[in-house]
This record gives structure tokens, sequence and C-alpha cells, in this order.
């Protein structure tokens, strides 16, 4: 006779992935266990409060979709705000831009006031930059650079995108491939909305609430590796859910999967307000830092942003990864490839681990795409 074990799922994660699945397991009445090496569940998405103010202490994190079943699951679990992602870039010119790129982008940076005349303008570059590719030779860009020249012309490029590229990548935008830039939002409206979905905001009170909700009721540990203790924890449970990373699930054998990271460096200040948005992102590639995040634009507006007297910002810095650092952005070029789909074909082996979330998948997820994933995937729990 088989022996019961205690455990239908083992969760391997308490970021939103797993924090998802574990909801789904527990509405239909599986016992799970939740586990993470952090001392705190919820991922990238925690939350810490700072003089009333919640921190994202993993980088700004905006939730937006158009699905109507994920914008209504987040809502049954806790109510967002109405907060519209519409974030500043810094140029190198030493002047303050909408994005994403719109009429007043277009107004401050040639001075016009009609769509005619910034179509016309974007369309005359664009046709250089073709023009120059025919020279070469080529029919489609060879490289980001090149790619992000035909979407938006010279003066966009070189002032808006470039630097920041540059920095967060870690490379010249010549060396990486044109695929990291399938398209470039371009409006000919003065419409500062970065976003196009029909639902966005916050949850009120923080990711902490939202994570917090859908994990309700069942058992979690936190600073708890599933690596340090592996041999217990692949017994305890009839299967396994792991969001970790691929790589350092298969112990690494076909080779380490590479990472982008970023680290931050975050302030308490002693003024209500310091830049008067949530993000502003800096362009140019001698700033070290891509942008700042002022966390209580996020839930805070209007007067009630003077009501506390204190700011917390917090500096953004890229680097490459390296073991210990939190890896963030997948880096899809052919060696990850080809490396990761070595180890995909031995997960889809398993027949009692299932592989889900950013990590598990080495893919680069928002937030609405992965709990559509994850409202599919929970049709086989």
């Amino acid at each position: 006779m088989t022996e019961t074990r205690p455990y239908d799922y083992l969760i391997v994660g308490a970021g939103l992935a797993g924090a998802t699945l574990a909801y789904f397991a527990r509405q239909k009445g599986l016992r799970c266990l939740i586990i993470d090496k952090r001392p705190n569940i919820g991922g990238n998405l925690f939350c810490e409060n700072t003089e009333g103010i919640n921190v994202h202490k993993y980088g700004a994190h905006i939730f937006h979709t158009s699905d109507e079943e994920v914008w209504s699951l987040v809502n049954s679990r806790t109510p967002f705000n109405n907060f519209i992602n519409s974030p500043i870039a810094c140029a190198p010119d030493g002047n303050l831009y909408n994005l994403p790129f719109n009429m007043n982008t277009f107004s401050r940076l040639w001075g016009i006031k009609t769509p005619e005349e910034a179509i016309r303008i974007i369309e005359a570059q664009k046709a250089e930059v073709a023009e120059r590719l025919r020279a070469k030779g080529h029919s489609t860009p060879s490289n980001l650079e090149e790619q992000a020249l035909s979407l938006v012309g010279r003066d966009i490029y070189e002032l808006l995108i470039k630097g920041y590229t540059e920095k967060q990548w870690g490379r010249k935008c010549v060396d990486l491939p044109a695929f990291i830039i399938k398209r470039l939002p371009v409006r000919f409206t003065f419409d500062n909305n970065y976003f196009t979905d029909k639902f966005q905001g916050i949850p009120a009170g923080g990711y902490n609430v939202l994570i917090d909700s859908l994990t309700q009721g069942i058992e979690r540990r936190t600073s708890t590796d599933f690596f340090e203790n592996r041999e217990l924890f692949e017994t305890i449970s009839e299967k396994i859910i792991f969001t970790g990373p691929l790589d350092q699930f298969y112990d690494y054998r076909f080779g380490k999967l590479e990472y982008r990271t970023v680290s931050f460096e975050t302030q308490t200040l002693e003024q209500p307000n310091f830049q008067g948005n949530a993000v502003v992102n800096y362009t140019g590639r001698d700033v070290p830092f891509t942008r700042i995040i002022e966390h209580k634009h996020f839930e805070m507006f209007g007067a009630e942003v003077y009501r506390n007297p204190l700011t917390v910002i917090s500096h953004e810095y890229p680097s490459e990864w390296r073991s210990g650092a939190d890896p963030y952005y997948p880096v899809n070029d052919a060696r990850n490839e080809a490396i990761v789909e070595k180890y995909k074909a031995l997960a889809r082996q398993e027949k009692r681990v299932i592989f889900a979330g950013r990590l598990a998948e080495y893919r680069y997820y928002d937030m609405a795409p992965l709990m559509r994933n994850m409202i599919d995937l929970q049709e086989s729990l």
C-alpha cells in the first residue's frame, strides 16, 4: 500500500506564479506547502513599508491588462487604485520628455504643434535609415540600433533610446540583436498613459496584500531553500510546482543561463515630493543609473502627497548577473536559447514536477500575462 504524502503540492517560490497556483490548488481542496528562500513571500513584488510608504523593494511594478478574467481575479482578492503609469525621461540635453513617445514628446523635441508635423519628421528620418540599409545590402535591420532607427528615426533614438538601452543591457546597441525591440510606442496624440490596456492600477495597500490574499489559509515557510534540503522536499508531496531557476533544478548540467540584474540604492528624504512622478528614466549613457523611482506616487495622489512630509526614492542600477544576485531579465541570445532548450527537454519528461513562471521558463513576463498562464495551467492541477 502506497504511503500518503503530507501534501498534494509543494510550491517552490512564493512569487506571483507560485502564489497564484497555490490559490487555485487550495480552491480545489488540495493540500499545499509554499516555501521560499527569502525571508518574505511575494518574490519581486514584495513591498517594504517605510515611513508609511509602500516601497517596491525589487523595482517598480504596475499591473495592467485587457484580460477581464485576470483583472477580475486580482480585484476579487484586493481592490486596486487608479494609478496610471506616465513615466518621464530626463535626457542628456537637460530636458524632460514624456513617455511613451507622443505629441508632448515631439512638441518638446522639435517645437511643433500638430500630428502632421511630427509624422513628417519621423517618416523623413525613417526613410534616411531605409536608404542606408539598402546601401549596405540589408533588407531588414541586423541589430538593435538599426531596428530602433527604422522605427522612430535618428532624433528619438539618440536622445531617448540609445543610452538607456546600452545601460540596461551592458552592451552597445549595435551588438544587441534586433528582436529585442519588436516595436516602439509612437502616438500622435497628447496622451502620456504608457499602457494601452483597458485596466491598470496598484493594489490598495501594496502588493503584499495581494500575495497574502492569494495564499490565505496555505502553509508557508520562508527562509527555506529547496536546494539545501532537496532530498526531503522531493518526498513530502505528490507533485512539485517549481518556480525557481530551471538550470539550478538540473544542477547546471548544460551550463548556467545568463541574466541581467538590477540593484537599488534607496533613500528616505526629508521632503514630501522629490520628482513629482513615480518613475523618471535617465537616458544619458554617462548617468550610471537607469531610473529613479519615487514610491509614494504609486499610491498617494494630489494633496495626499503632501500629508506625508517624507518621501522614499530608489536609484536603479543595471548590471551583469553574478552568483548570489537576483536574476531579473533573461538574456535571450543564441547561446542561452540553445542551453535552455536542453533544459526544457528534460523538464518535459518530468512526471511529478510542473515548471512555471519567469525563472522556470526562462522568459520575461509582465504580471498579467503571467497570471493568464497560471489560470490556464491550473486546469491541469
